[in-house]
């Protein structure tokens, strides 16, 4: 989150002395490029019980801004990430944890499905201009819709105290995030553009539910919270 903020800052200090003179026209554009989890949403660790496993992945986007007054306007963007699933190495690394923890004989983790989520986001956007170069700068909030979680069956061998299988469940939901996110666009004459942009967004994420665990020992997941840096480009039109 920090570097994302130093560079907005960087950025406006470079384009200070940009030109606000004529209203920025109102744009819509198709995005794309890599969606790339950071803190505990990344994180492989057994012992962190926030640690998401999720991997760098693609990023779709409708992304835009209405200018409300002059250089001034609402931007907003409707995305969708694909954050991988838990791998051979992560299954083995759960595995090993869980055999630790509870000092069975033996443990399997079965992984299933994907990280999904989509985006919709909207927040103030300031553009600074200069000859054919747009920088925008925006401050945004909105839905984050997860549809999809990776689901995993932890067996245990050993354990009188936990003979069958527990689940820890897929887990979807609406829940609230927030970020910022700095573009810069280049104007490819009087309606197109072409752009790249860095986003960050910062969700609590959603509940995790666990069922048959009639003993618990070592790692507890209940929340899996949501950090992604993501770095696009694309065209946009101009209206």
């Amino acid at each position: 989150m920090k570097k994302a903020f130093i560079i907005v800052f960087l950025l406006t200090a470079i384009f200070t002395s940009f030109s606000a003179r004529a209203q920025v026209k109102s744009y819509i554009s198709l995005y794309g490029g890599l969606s790339n989890p950071s803190g505990s949403y990344s994180s492989a660790d057994y012992n962190n019980n926030q640690s998401g496993f999720a991997k760098k992945g693609v990023t779709f986007a409708v992304d835009g801004a209405v200018y409300l007054y002059k250089n001034l306007g609402l931007g907003y963007t409707l995305s969708f990430q694909d954050q991988g699933k838990l791998n051979y190495n992560d299954a083995n690394t759960l595995a090993a944890g869980y055999t630790a923890s509870y000092n069975s004989d033996q443990t399997n983790v079965d992984a299933f499905d994907r990280f999904h989520n989509w985006n919709l986001m909207i927040g103030p956007q300031y553009s600074f201009t200069w000859h054919s170069l747009i920088l925008d700068l925006r401050g945004f909030g909105g839905l984050v819709d997860v549809t999809s979680t990776p689901a995993t069956t932890v067996t245990l061998s050993g354990i009188p105290e936990q003979t069958a299988p527990f689940y820890i469940r897929r887990s979807h939901g609406m829940v609230f995030g927030y970020g910022a996110s700095a573009g810069l666009r280049i104007k490819l004459g009087d309606s197109w553009s072409f752009g790249i942009k860095g986003s960050y967004i910062s969700s609590d994420g959603t509940t995790v539910t666990t069922d048959g665990r009639t003993f618990t020992q070592g790692r507890v997941v209940t929340k899996l919270p949501i950090r992604e840096f993501q770095t696009t480009m694309g065209f946009g039109l101009s209206f």
